[in-house]
């Protein structure tokens, strides 16, 4: 089974052969797993996500909703990722708020997530810029806002969104350049200052 597609593979798995996810989870779970694990940095944590990303993943294809969009690992990182971030939103909702330092800081390796101490001025200027972000966002010519989304949002490497995109390294990294370039363009144009 080894010399069989992705997509071969699910395909055999929806028509009833267990084994074909076996050998999918098989050829995946180092790549996966690394890419999880460099996010969390705790491997029993990292062994968690991995677990239910599968979870996941299995009753996505049980419940037949998995659409063919590219490849089947792309798939299955945006779902981890997705859980990483669940699971630090979680975290950070149950911290207690107080004036001394925190004892875990690791949810804040994601931007995107207020830390627990943001106060509601701060919770406002944190939707601010993600609303300018996403207006900013939308001007950009539609290869560079899939690239920037790629790398940025989905946390993909640049050999992954140029295997993603189906074109070399080089061009993945000067549209990822393009785009920065032109996200400062505009932000200069629209007098837009993203800070806190």
């Amino acid at each position: 089974m080894k010399k069989y597609t992705d997509s071969q593979l699910i395909s055999a798995y929806k028509n009833g052969e267990e084994k074909a996810l076996a050998f999918l989870i098989e050829r995946h779970q180092k790549d996966l797993f690394s890419f999880i694990f460099y996010k969390v940095i705790d491997e029993d944590l990292a062994n968690d996500i991995f677990q239910d990303t599968f979870m996941k993943i299995i009753i996505t294809l049980k419940e037949n909703r998995y659409n063919e969009e590219g490849k089947f690992i792309m798939w299955a990182k945006r779902i981890a990722h997705n859980l990483i971030i669940d699971h630090f939103r979680l975290k950070t909702k149950f911290n207690k708020i107080s004036e001394t330092s925190f004892e875990n800081e690791e949810f804040s390796i994601f931007d995107m997530i207020p830390e627990a101490g943001e106060n509601i001025e701060e919770f406002l200027i944190s939707q601010q810029i993600n609303e300018d972000l996403r207006k900013m966002f939308v001007l950009l010519p539609e290869n560079q806002q899939e690239v920037i989304k790629l790398r940025f949002f989905d946390g993909l490497s640049f050999k992954e969104i140029a295997e993603q995109t189906e074109t070399s390294i080089n061009t993945t990294l000067g549209r990822v350049r393009y785009a920065l370039i032109n996200l400062r363009k505009i932000m200069v144009e629209n007098k837009i200052i993203l800070t806190k």
